[in-house]
C-alpha cells in the first residue's frame, strides 16, 4: 500500500526558548487547493484498505442495523407540548414530534418538523428548541453540515407556520423566553484579540436579548465581559417565570458567577448576585416562592444541594441535601419533590426528597447513564430517559409525589435485537498507585482471551457511564470485549478527581489509560497483539497519548476528531476554551506541561507505531482538522514499522453533532473493520 507523501515545509518558531518544527503548518488551511488535495488523496488511499478487509462488510451490515434501527430521543415537556424526535431508521434525520399530552405522542403526535428534508445530503439538523411560555411561539436552531454554528428560526405552534426565517446567528446557546411570551435571549458572537497572545481573531460571547418580528440589528445587549473573552453566559428562567438566572464561567471552567434578575415581563431589575467570584462550581437547580435550589462543590467535593433566600439580605447557603460518599450529579424540582441524581461508583442513582430535603426513597429506574430528567415545580410529572449498553433511550414517566414509575414508548419495534452481556467492574493501578476502574463488556458466552477495544475520555469533568455505543456494541457482537475506563479528569467521583486530571496533572490521565491496558492483559481478558483503543475529541487526545508515549501497548489505535496539537488549540475556533484543562500555551509553565505530552509533538522518527486510522470532518469547527491532519503526516513520515498509518476523513460534517444516519453507520463500521483487522478479531467465527 502506497502511503501519500506529505510536503515537508520548513516552519520553525521559537517558543519561551525552545525550537518547534511545524513542517505541515500548510495543513491549517481546509480550503487551500493543497490541502484539498491531501485529503482526496488520503482518502483514496484509505477507502481502498478499508474494502479490501475481511470484516468490512460484515461490519457496515450490522452497523446499518445497529444506527438505523427505529429511535426515539428523550422526550421533553415545554409550555403545554410534549415533543420527541424518532425515526424508523430510513432517513438521515429523526422526524419531531409534538402533542398535546404523553398519550397523543405516544400514538404518534403532529409532525413539528421533518430535517431530512432540509439539505440534499440530510447533514441539516436541529440543535435547540425552545418554547414561550404561552405555548404559542418555538425558537430553534438549524445546524448545517455539522457545524457548531446555528441558525435560529420562530415558528406559530398553532398555525405550523414560520415567523423568521434564520435571522440569527449563534452556537452554544439555550434559546430562553422572557415574560412577554415576544422576546428570547440568545448568545451573539463578535471577534475579540485575546490579551497578551498572537491569536487574531477569537469569538467573544455576548448575551443578546431579540424580540420576535423586530431587525436583530435593533437586538439588545444584555450583557457582555469586553475585557475577558472566555467567559461565556448561560441563562435559565424559573419555572414560575419570576427569575432569571445567569451563571458565566470561563471557556469550560467549572467555577461560575451566578446573578438572579427579577423579572417583569422582558424588563431586567438590578440582579441578585449570589456569587461575584468565579470560585465554586454550581448548577442553577430552580427558584420557588423565592428561594433558590442550587447544586454546588463548595466545601464539599461530590457536591450537595444548597438553598438560598433571594428575599433576605446577606442570605447564605443552607444545606439541603448533603454530601455523600456518592457524586451528586444534578437535581431537579418536580411538582413539589425533588429527584437528585448520585453516582455510586459511576452508575446512575435517582432518589425523591421533600424540598426540606427528606429522603423519600429511589426510583427503580437502572441505566448506564441518565440522558434527561426532565421536570419543573408545579408540576406532578417527571421524564427521565437513559440508556444502557444494549439499549440507546429508554423513556420513564414518573409520578414524583408517590414515586410511580410507567416506562413509555415510542417507537413501533426493533429491527435489530442486541445480544445478551455481562458488565462487570474491575480496577487497575495507575502509575502514583490510584486505583482507576472500569467496566468489561463481553457477550454473555465469550470466554478466554479475546480482542479487546479500550475506550476512554478523561477530561472537562465529564463522567463515563456503562451507557450505549454502536461500536462497542458491534465489537462485542463480533467476539470482542469493551472496556470503558473511568480516568481522573472525568466527573465520576467528585472535583478532586477532576482536578487530578488536568493542567499540570493531565498525565495522569494518560497514566491511568495505560494502567488498564496493562491490568487487561495481566489479567487474561486479551493480549497486547489483540488490544486497540479509541477515543472522540478529547478522547482522541487520550489515544494520541498513548500511542506516542507507549507505541507498543496496543496493537490498534484509532484517534477520533482529537485535539493533538497541544501548543496551537487555543488559536482556533473556541480552543482557548479548553485552557481550563490544558493550560495556556502562551505562558511558559503551561507550554512546557502541554509539549511533553501534546501527541503531535512526541511523535519519534524511527519508531514502530500501532496501526493507527486518524479520523476527521472536513467540516469540524470545533476541534478543526488540522489536528488530525498534522497528527497523521507526522505519524506517516516516522512510522518505522509495517503497520499503516491511515485518515479518514469524511466530509460536510463536524465534530459529530447531527451527522446523518448512514454516514454515523458507515464510519463506525470503516473503524471497527480496520481495528478488528489489527487485533485478530474474525466476526465470522463469533457468528458461527
Amino acid at each position: 500500500m502506497e502511503i501519500p507523501q506529505s510536503r515537508r515545509g520548513d516552519v520553525v518558531e521559537t517558543l519561551h526558548g525552545r525550537r518547534i518544527a511545524d513542517p505541515y503548518r500548510w495543513l491549517e488551511d481546509p480550503d487551500s487547493p493543497e490541502t484539498r488535495a491531501w485529503v482526496s488523496a488520503q482518502n483514496a488511499v484509505t477507502r481502498v484498505h478499508l474494502e479490501g478487509l475481511a470484516s468490512h462488510t460484515w461490519f457496515s451490515d450490522l452497523l446499518r442495523r445497529i444506527v438505523m434501527r427505529p429511535v426515539a430521543t428523550p422526550p421533553f415537556h415545554c409550555a403545554g407540548w410534549y415533543v420527541v424526535s424518532r425515526g424508523d431508521g430510513s432517513g438521515p434525520q429523526n422526524t419531531w414530534y409534538i402533542a398535546r399530552t404523553l398519550a397523543e405522542l405516544e400514538a404518534g403526535g403532529d409532525v413539528l418538523f421533518e430535517p431530512s428534508t432540509w439539505s440534499s445530503d440530510g447533514t441539516t439538523s436541529i440543535s435547540g428548541l425552545s418554547v414561550s411560555r404561552d405555548g404559542a411561539l418555538a425558537a430553534y436552531s438549524r445546524s448545517a453540515g455539522g457545524s457548531d454554528w446555528q441558525q435560529v428560526y420562530v415558528q406559530d405552534l398553532h398555525t405550523g407556520r414560520a415567523v423568521e426565517e434564520a435571522v440569527l446567528d449563534t452556537k452554544f446557546s439555550d434559546l430562553i423566553w422572557l415574560g412577554d411570551d415576544r422576546t428570547f435571549l440568545y448568545t451573539r458572537y463578535v471577534d475579540s484579540r485575546a490579551e497578551g497572545t498572537a491569536t487574531a481573531a477569537l469569538p467573544r460571547p455576548i448575551l443578546m436579548s431579540h424580540e420576535v418580528g423586530s431587525d436583530p440589528a435593533d437586538d439588545a445587549l444584555v450583557l457582555e465581559f469586553p475585557d475577558d473573552p472566555r467567559v461565556s453566559m448561560w441563562p435559565s428562567v424559573s419555572s414560575d417565570g419570576r427569575w432569571l438566572a445567569i451563571s458565566m464561567n470561563r471557556g469550560t471552567e467549572d467555577r461560575y458567577k451566578l446573578w438572579l434578575y427579577p423579572l417583569r415581563g422582558a424588563d431586567l431589575s438590578e440582579p441578585v448576585k449570589v456569587l461575584d467570584d468565579f470560585t465554586d462550581d454550581v448548577g442553577v437547580v430552580d427558584v420557588v416562592d423565592d428561594i433558590l435550589y442550587l447544586v454546588t462543590d463548595r466545601d464539599a467535593p461530590r457536591s450537595r444541594v444548597v438553598s438560598f433566600d433571594l428575599s433576605s439580605d446577606g442570605a447564605a447557603f443552607s444545606t439541603v441535601v448533603p454530601e455523600s460518599d456518592s457524586t451528586l450529579v444534578r437535581a431537579v424540582i418536580t411538582g413539589d419533590v425533588m429527584v437528585t441524581e448520585h453516582l455510586e461508583d459511576a452508575a446512575p442513582v435517582l432518589t425523591r426528597w421533600t424540598r426540606g430535603g427528606d429522603e423519600l426513597g429511589r426510583l427503580p429506574i437502572i441505566g448506564g447513564t441518565v440522558l434527561v430528567l426532565d421536570g419543573e415545580a408545579g408540576r406532578d410529572e417527571l421524564l427521565v430517559t437513559v440508556n444502557s449498553v444494549t439499549s440507546p433511550a429508554q423513556s420513564f414517566v414518573v409520578t414524583p409525589s408517590n414515586g410511580q414509575v410507567r416506562e413509555l414508548s415510542f417507537i413501533p419495534g426493533e429491527s435489530w435485537t442486541p445480544p445478551e452481556v455481562r458488565v462487570t467492574r474491575h480496577r487497575a493501578t495507575s502509575d502514583d498507585g490510584t486505583r482507576v476502574p472500569y467496566w468489561l463488556i463481553r457477550s454473555a458466552d465469550t470466554e478466554g482471551s479475546v480482542p479487546t477495544l479500550m475506550y476512554g475520555y478523561g477530561g472537562f469533568n465529564v463522567p463515563l457511564g456503562a451507557s450505549y455505543s454502536p461500536m462497542n456494541i458491534a465489537w462485542v457482537q463480533a467476539g470482542g470485549a469493551v472496556a470503558i475506563a473511568n480516568l481522573r479528569g472525568g466527573g465520576e467521583f467528585g472535583t478532586e478527581w477532576y482536578e487530578q486530571g488536568k493542567l499540570q496533572h493531565k498525565q495522569n490521565v494518560f497514566d491511568d489509560f495505560a494502567a488498564v491496558a496493562r491490568h487487561l492483559v495481566d489479567e487474561g481478558v486479551t493480549s497486547r497483539a489483540q488490544l486497540a483503543a479509541y477515543g472522540g475529541s478529547n478522547g482522541g487526545l487520550l489515544v494520541g497519548a498513548l500511542i506516542t508515549q507507549h507505541p507498543d501497548l496496543v496493537a490498534a489505535a484509532a484517534p477520533m476528531v482529537g485535539v493533538l496539537d497541544l501548543l496551537r488549540f487555543h488559536r482556533f475556533t473556541i480552543g482557548s476554551s479548553w485552557i481550563s484543562d490544558y493550560g495556556d500555551p502562551d505562558v511558559a509553565e503551561d507550554f512546557e506541561v502541554a509539549l511533553a505530552y501534546s501527541p503531535l509533538h512526541n511523535v519519534r522518527e524511527g519508531t514502530a507505531y500501532p496501526a493507527t486510522i486518524v479520523v476527521t470532518g472536513d467540516h469540524d469547527d470545533r476541534v478543526v482538522p488540522a489536528h488530525s491532519h498534522k497528527f497523521t503526516a507526522t505519524l506517516q513520515h516516522a512510522q518505522a514499522g509495517g503497520a499503516p498509518v491511515l485518515t479518514r476523513i469524511e466530509t460536510s460534517t463536524g465534530h459529530g453533532a447531527g451527522k446523518p444516519k448512514p454516514v454515523q453507520a458507515q464510519e463506525a463500521a470503516d473503524v471497527l473493520a480496520f481495528l478488528a483487522a489489527h487485533t485478530g478479531l474474525d466476526p465470522d467465527t463469533a457468528s458461527r
